[in-house]
């Protein structure tokens, strides 16, 4: 396929742009393979007059056209009867971007209108891989073969290995031919040989066995994750899965089984060859369930919440009530309080952890990466968070590809997708703002990785598995996103920071969960009295030191309003037992 065949019509001149909250401006509106520009001259003389918008038409989530300003000129025909034809007209371009923004050219001449808007609506649609920008974007200042770190997962896994001695690393799935959305390394308890591994992952959805996520320095508890097992109505059984888990309470240690499903869905899987782990085959685990929401209802209450944010005709009751109807920040507190729980059973209860959903590759690495954040201050930090997305999203199998297709203005609604990536960056986000002084980096850094998961020039959320990353030769023909991040390091740092190496346990109360107003209305509002002040902040404490105290007594404030909380591990409830 050659993109040229694509474009209908490459260059228009005289195009009107019209954004919220900025001037109109008109200038010349290029079409090349992956970009969108529009060149301006808004009037003066110098650069400062000149403005040029570059899109990458992968942001681009629909297109809505339609034509006005139609004139019609009649003239004699050649029998004496009247013709009529169309002189002139102009139409209007929407495109709604999965950033959230909203733009809308005028394009002069109806032909051309419905040209421009054909060729973004088919190159905005190209499904294949290697045919997306990432391929093709080679900036002067990187270079591909310095462009990928090194396997972080393996030298964060190796450390532990070899720290505890109870772990190994296993490349038992080199070949990706024992689970296909499982990396080439894994973590397995160093008594389970290979043998038992490949049996365990037939016994688990989607071949996803249990594997170590983290492993918590303060105690050595330990938390994995993994898919629902193949229990079946027959109840069946698999020795080998029983005895990785087994493995991990040698010595007398107890665990939970966190599924994030609830129990009637997870009886319902039971009936279609799934379910959960019974308690008679795995003794010493107790099994808690705390339902969360993935797929299709939680895309649709992505899209009912950007619909009420670009909505300037609600008044406040209205604007509350399509709030609350969206269901996002319900989504947001169970998201939360789920990871609380993980941390707390660990922390607190000083238990082995066990998360799994149905496939175990959204709602599950939620958990456990969120868990992570609240645990440990290395997570927390710039790099820390780098290296927990690698561990925990992008090598653990999250399908960024078929997840974030699409955001919330697509008219298609495949069931593939769910914004389940942005759901843990806004507690993420939550947790910055509860937690003023903890997280090194700052609300941009967010921002920034939501709008390169759904569109972005690096190669970095490519595809939905290491497996596919490998065969399409990501590491070898794209660049890594953490390079030019790290690059800009000083632009995405919280200048508040201090680090504090307890665990931050937000409150979930739902006064205490508020909407992330610098991503769903930041495009509503011009954010540059906001910018003022956070550079004017960075230039206060650059020459003061921030208190050290605040943030310590804040978190042991948390940590005893979270105990009493009804997030407990529940140690007498019978439907909790396995």
């Amino acid at each position: 396929m050659e993109f040229a065949e694509l474009i209908k019509t490459p260059k228009v001149d005289h195009v009107g742009l019209t954004r919220p909250g900025l001037p109109p401006v008109t200038g010349t509106l290029c079409i090349t393979s992956h970009h969108i520009l529009l060149s301006s001259q808004a009037g003066g003389s110098g650069e400062e007059s000149q403005m040029e918008l570059w899109l990458l038409i992968r942001n681009v989530d629909a297109v809505e056209k339609s034509v006005q300003n139609l004139t019609w000129y009649q003239s004699a025909g050649t029998n004496g009867s009247r013709e009529s034809r169309l002189t002139s007209a102009s139409g209007t371009i929407t495109l709604k971007c999965k950033d959230l923004r909203i733009l809308q050219l005028e394009v002069p001449g109806m032909e051309e209108c419905l040209n421009v808007a054909s060729s973004i609506e088919a190159l905005s649609s190209v499904e294949s891989v290697m045919m997306m920008y990432p391929f093709f974007y080679r900036p002067l200042s990187m270079k591909l073969e310095d462009g990928w770190p090194l396997s972080t997962l393996e030298q964060y896994y190796q450390q532990i290995a070899s720290e505890t001695g109870t772990w190994r690393l296993s490349y038992v799935n080199e070949d990706f031919g024992v689970c296909p959305t499982y990396p080439s390394a894994v973590v397995v308890p160093a008594t389970v040989d290979d043998g038992a591994l490949r049996k365990s992952a037939c016994f688990r959805h989607g071949r996803r066995f249990p594997v170590l996520s983290y492993c918590h320095r303060k105690n050595r508890m330990v938390m994995l994750r993994s898919s629902q097992p193949l229990v079946g109505p027959n109840r069946k059984r698999c020795r080998e899965d029983e005895l990785l888990l087994s493995a991990m309470l040698e010595g007398g240690g107890r665990g939970f089984i966190l599924d994030t499903r609830s129990a009637q869905a997870a009886k319902q899987a039971q009936m279609m060859g799934g379910g959960t782990e019974h308690r008679s085959s795995y003794p010493g685990w107790k099994r808690l369930h705390r339902p969360l929401e993935r797929g299709r209802p939680l895309q649709e209450s992505f899209v009912k919440l950007v619909e009420a944010c670009n909505d300037p005709s609600l008044n406040m009751d209205r604007w509350l009530t399509k709030l609350e109807a969206s269901r996002w920040l319900a989504h947001v507190k169970e998201a939360l309080s789920t990871a609380c729980l993980a941390a707390q059973c660990m922390e607190r209860e000083r238990a082995c952890l066990l998360v799994h959903g149905a496939e175990g590759t959204d709602t599950t690495l939620l958990v456990t990466s969120l868990a992570q954040v609240i645990l440990d201050p290395e997570c927390r930090t710039m790099a820390g968070l780098q290296s927990l997305l690698e561990r925990e999203w992008i090598q653990a199998g999250h399908p960024f590809c078929l997840r974030c297709a699409h955001a919330a203005y697509s008219h298609a609604r495949p069931k593939q997708e769910a914004p389940t990536f942005l759901l843990f960056l806004d507690c993420v986000w939550q947790l910055g703002r509860q937690f003023p002084f903890s997280l090194e980096f700052s609300e941009r850094l967010l921002v920034t990785l939501f709008e390169h998961s759904y569109a972005s020039p690096y190669g970095t959320f490519l595809c939905n598995s290491e497996r596919e990353r490998k065969l399409c030769e990501v590491k070898a023909k794209t660049h890594s996103l953490w390079p030019w991040l790290n690059s800009e390091k000083q632009k995405y740092l919280n200048p508040l920071y201090v680090h504090n190496p307890l665990v931050i346990w937000p409150s979930v109360e739902p006064q205490s969960i508020l909407l992330w107003q610098g991503l769903f209305l930041r495009w509503a509002r011009s954010s540059h009295y906001l910018d003022e002040v956070w550079t004017e902040i960075q230039k206060i404490v650059g020459k003061t030191h921030p208190p050290r105290m605040c943030e310590t007594a804040s978190t042991e404030t948390a940590t005893q309003t979270f105990s009493e909380r009804k997030t407990k591990v529940p140690h007498n409830s019978s439907n909790d037992h396995l």
